[in-house]
């Protein structure tokens, strides 16, 4: 479950580098050497959009980076990059998602991209993450 922290909803994450488990499947490397990062205080940020991580977490993966994209922040408008898809596993539940990158002072941002994934809403009264209802909680995908 989430904790809260002035307000916010805070969670367990781990990113895998998505590459590294392909290396897995195909043999080349051992489940041990995945790179992988955890932290007990991931962000989750619905006016954001993508997962966005540090850039000491990025190198740490082993992130290539992709492409540069504007980004709206709350300083206003500044290129970031986003680099290629990581698996997000919170609460038992995974994605592959894209990785924005932000600054070293920054936390770990969880978007509303990969709670859609996730299958997440915010429980704002308790501040957690909880299954979508719609969905009985459990994780689902819409395909309409």
């Amino acid at each position: 479950m989430g904790t809260t922290t002035m307000g916010r909803t805070v969670v367990a994450a781990k990113i895998e580098s998505l590459e590294d488990l392909y290396g897995v499947q195909k043999g080349t490397l051992k489940p041990q050497e995945v790179r992988s990062v955890e932290t007990p205080d991931a962000l989750v940020d619905t006016g954001a959009t993508l997962l966005s991580l540090p850039t000491r977490m990025i190198d740490q993966l082993g992130l290539r980076r992709l492409r540069k994209r504007r980004v709206r922040t709350s300083a206003g408008y500044v290129e970031a990059h986003v680099c290629e898809p990581v698996r997000l596993t919170v609460q038992g539940r995974e994605c592959m998602i894209e990785v924005a990158e932000v600054p070293d002072m920054s936390p770990v941002l969880i978007g509303q991209v990969p709670l859609e994934l996730l299958d997440f809403l915010v429980d704002p009264i308790n501040q957690r993450l909880i299954g979508n209802p719609e969905h009985g909680g459990e994780q689902m995908i819409e395909m309409f």
